[in-house]
């Protein structure tokens, strides 16, 4: 519940950016370090005492369903002092746009109930192995169901207020940090980002993440 009032805040952040007064400025130009990008001026997630890493994903997407257990190996030995992050992506306009946001519909559902650590994979797997249509309510609130989560919390928190507002404001996170392809993963700060066309493949990504989280 908090990681999900805190993702709406940052929704309204990144509205506020958008569309307010600064909206003319010019955005900041990445600079290609090969396996990475930089950001000269870093747009960080929230402030927090552990570094954060922020992997925006989407459940229709093999790539991202390919990174998710080699991602979540690499958390775990950092927990320490890393916290992992999610962001559903959401391209607005995009051709896959509606199943995008049903996605992000089912996982901030499943953060506001607490249950994304042990549903995260077992969701990639549904859409991605199993082929279940989790665009629609019944078939999300079913799904949830047969995973142990109760019915009507589902329902509930599926069309709560703090739901749809993270769901309707999720594309605009996409524009704030300047992602144009899944899986992506920030670290410091939101100062570098990189993914599989910058790794060179998904299986390398862990290692520069390393690489990334180790830098002073």
């Amino acid at each position: 519940m908090t990681s999900l009032l805190r993702t709406v805040a940052l929704l309204a952040l990144a509205g506020g950016l958008l569309t307010g007064p600064t909206a003319t400025a010019a955005p900041d130009v990445p600079h290609d370090g090969g396996q990475v990008v930089h950001l000269d001026h870093p747009r960080p997630v929230r402030t927090m005492e552990r570094q954060e890493a922020v992997e925006f994903f989407w459940y229709g997407c093999p790539h991202s369903y390919e990174l998710e257990a080699p991602l979540e190996q690499w958390a775990a030995r950092h927990r320490g002092d890393v916290a992992l992050r999610r962001i559903p992506a959401v391209w607005a306009g995009g051709p896959d746009e509606q199943a995008q946001l049903a996605h992000a519909r089912l996982y901030y559902t499943l953060e506001k109930l607490g249950q994304v650590d042990r549903m995260q994979l077992a969701a990639f797997r549904a859409v991605r192995e199993q082929g279940e249509d989790l665009t629609g309510a019944e078939q999300a609130t079913d799904w949830a169901r047969r995973q142990g989560i109760d019915a009507a919390a589902f329902r509930a928190a599926y069309r709560s207020p703090e739901v749809d507002k993270a769901t309707n404001g999720a594309s605009a996170l996409l524009v704030r940090y300047e992602v144009s392809e899944v899986p992506t993963v920030l670290v410091k700060g939101g100062r570098f980002r990189t993914s599989p066309s910058r790794a060179g493949s998904v299986q390398q990504m862990p290692e520069i993440l390393d690489d990334l989280v180790a830098r002073a």
